[in-house]
């Protein structure tokens, strides 16, 4: 049972670049918690100023997360609200604040999303692609070699394929994507919500010759979307047996890519296509 004398843990959304977005009860509650847990203290303080507030803060990013846990959930504990808040948009969404909020929700403590502005979720509603299905992959490896292998892994997926991605990497990401994906619809949103805000439509190799021309293209941070893969004929054999196959090798700690060639050689059908069923079938275990 939750103890109602213990402070609440609120994960606060802020904006990705226009401080419209900040939500009234957002500003609420970083007006009223004892102190503000911040992905990078000197960012966030600009928001604060914005906001006429001057609060306690402490540092929360990927490399001190784990250590912070103790020192907060003893604050919580003696009754203390605490704001969780990254540099830009939800908390936890390719951000730090998952261990956090994992560890403190299993010791009983009051866990509150106060929900905001998400360059995800932003990109996707001005994207015009198909939003039914997606899947978020966050960023992708920084090396060449690896992107191209996480690539592969997902060129089959038939879901609208959703990545973030710095400026000092779009150009190697895009060539790499012409690579691997062809010559697939691409959205590539670009500064959402500041002043430079822009949509680009075309294939990766298109949107390289663009940034070419036109090297602001190429600044800012950005949201990949990709089109899925067209559907294909399911491979000959039934689903049933095809992930019982594939459920099998993976659970004798076979590769996915190599569990993939044994089916398409068992039971026919194009590699690509058990490649993606068995990535599917490895992610949801």
């Amino acid at each position: 049972m939750t103890d109602v004398n213990q402070g609440t843990l609120y994960v606060v959304a802020t904006p990705i670049g226009n401080l419209e977005d900040l939500s009234p009860r957002a500003a609420r509650v970083l007006s009223e918690v004892a102190v503000i847990a911040a992905e990078d203290t000197r960012h966030t303080v600009r928001l604060l100023r914005h906001l006429g507030l001057a609060l306690p803060m402490l540092s929360l990013h990927e490399h001190n997360e784990a250590a912070r846990v103790a020192q907060l959930d003893e604050r919580l504990v003696g009754g203390d609200d605490i704001a969780l808040v990254s540099d830009a948009g939800t908390p936890l969404i390719s951000d730090p604040g998952f261990v956090l909020v994992r560890e403190l929700r299993a010791r009983g403590r009051r866990i509150v999303p106060v929900p905001g502005a998400c360059a995800l979720v932003a990109a996707l509603s001005g994207a015009g692609l198909p939003t039914d299905r997606f899947l978020f992959q966050g960023f992708l490896p920084a090396k060449g070699g690896a992107r191209r292998l996480r690539l592969e892994g997902l060129a089959a997926r038939e879901e609208t394929l959703v990545f973030y991605e710095s400026p000092h990497r779009i150009r190697d990401t895009l060539a790499d994507i012409a690579c691997v994906l062809g010559d697939r619809r691409l959205v590539l949103a670009r500064e959402l919500t500041k002043a430079f805000e822009t949509f680009l439509d075309g294939s990766a190799e298109c949107l390289l010759a663009r940034m070419h021309d036109d090297p602001d293209q190429a600044r800012g941070e950005f949201v990949i979307m990709i089109a899925g893969a067209e559907s294909r004929d399911a491979p000959e054999a039934g689903e049933a047996e095809a992930d019982a196959l594939l459920g099998a090798l993976l659970a004798e700690d076979v590769g996915v890519k190599q569990a993939a060639g044994v089916a398409a050689r068992l039971l026919g059908g194009p590699k690509k296509v058990w490649y993606g069923r068995a990535q599917a079938l490895k992610d949801a275990r």
